[in-house]
């Protein structure tokens, strides 16, 4: 069985710091290498893993400003377009552009939709519904006019984050530095609870980060201590006494959350988008819509059970979980689910290919 992955070329495949698409691809090609399944990942040629990897992107575009991403993008995708024949399915997550190719070459393709940038890249799903298979991260994500084959939430590799039984002295602020993401609101929350906030994450909007974020840093109380990294993300993510997750915006999953949790570090966030299937209220963290309910989710923090925290995630949110669902997805589509023209391949081994979630030490589903 041949699987080509598709990762974006924003960033490294695994990322360096920040890269939630990247890891995700990551951790699913190493998943599926180790039960022995041929993969090919098409990443940036520096992109590191035991898989087969095609790379025409020498570097990420987000790290060499040298790169026009968009001729990057095309050359990327083009590149395992033009070698689809050799591969048994294609899996894409490179959002709509990939879709564009797929009548055009004889090799079943499968999407995860990463969320939905804007309604404006909608045509581009509805066009091809049917005849590419979708996935969706979260229930709350699924766009009510398309089919899935799948939900799929995603995994990460649980042990990789260590485990505080103890509540931490601050509270934490994990993402993205947008308004979207409510980093003003966290630092409001952080202030009038009395506890110091860090602030860690890329600066995506520039202007929101100078004129909302950065008058507030005091370097004592609220702290922005830039993008982390593997090597620091686990230390940070368990020490804290919560993580502070204030959208304002229908969140498609969330990964900082189940990687808080992981750690033992509860949740307190706006149930917009994903976070309530992510976020047990009360048991795993806390549901809150307004300042007063966000102080009182705080106060009760350190009340939770931290090791719930840790055993729902090794549970419903392990890598093992999102390879073996993939997994049976790919033997849906190759079985024919997605045969709706000529050129699609007949399945000749769906037992071969489930086997291999056999035998490996899979955590069982929640």
């Amino acid at each position: 069985m041949r699987i080509a992955m598709l990762s974006p070329v924003s960033w490294r495949t695994p990322p360096r710091h920040y890269g939630p698409w990247e890891l995700i691809v990551s951790l699913l090609t190493e998943g599926l290498a180790a039960r022995g399944i041929d993969v090919t990942l098409f990443a940036t040629s520096d992109s590191v893993t035991t898989a087969h990897l095609e790379g025409i992107c020498a570097a990420p575009c987000e790290e060499d400003k040298r790169l026009d991403p968009k001729v990057w993008e095309c050359l990327h995708i083009s590149h395992l377009m033009e070698m689809a024949s050799q591969f048994d399915l294609i899996h894409n997550h490179y959002d709509f552009l990939p879709l564009t190719y797929s009548r055009l070459i004889p090799t079943p393709m499968l999407t995860t939709i990463h969320g939905f940038s804007s309604p404006a890249i909608l045509p581009a799903y509805r066009r091809y519904n049917g005849h590419v298979g979708y996935v969706s991260i979260s229930i709350a994500d699924r766009a009510s006019d398309l089919d899935y084959i799948a939900n799929v939430y995603h995994g990460i590799a649980v042990e990789e984050f260590p485990y505080a039984d103890r509540p931490g002295d601050y509270l934490l602020f994990f993402g993205r530095i947008h308004a979207d993401k409510g980093v003003r609101e966290a630092i409001e929350a952080a202030r009038i609870f009395g506890m110091p906030l860090l602030i860690a994450g890329i600066v995506q909007d520039r202007k929101y980060f100078h004129e909302k974020i950065e008058p507030e840093l005091d370097g004592r109380n609220v702290i922005y201590i830039g993008s982390v990294g593997p090597e620091r993300r686990g230390a940070l993510l368990s020490g804290a006494y919560a993580l502070l997750h204030l959208i304002g915006f229908n969140e498609p999953f969330g990964l900082s959350l189940i990687e808080a949790m992981a750690c033992g570090t509860p949740v307190v966030a706006h149930p917009r988008g994903s976070i309530p299937e992510l976020v047990d209220h009360g048991v795993t963290g806390f549901h809150v819509t307004g300042m007063k309910d966000t102080l009182q989710a705080l106060d009760r923090v350190g009340s939770l059970d931290r090791s719930l925290c840790r055993r729902t995630v090794e549970q419903r949110f392990h890598r093992d979980r999102m390879v073996r669902d993939y997994i049976d997805v790919y033997a849906k589509i190759l079985s024919g689910a997605l045969n709706d023209g000529e050129g699609r391949r007949e399945i000749r081994n769906r037992r071969e290919l489930l086997a291999h979630t056999e035998g490996h030490g899979a955590v069982e589903k929640f």
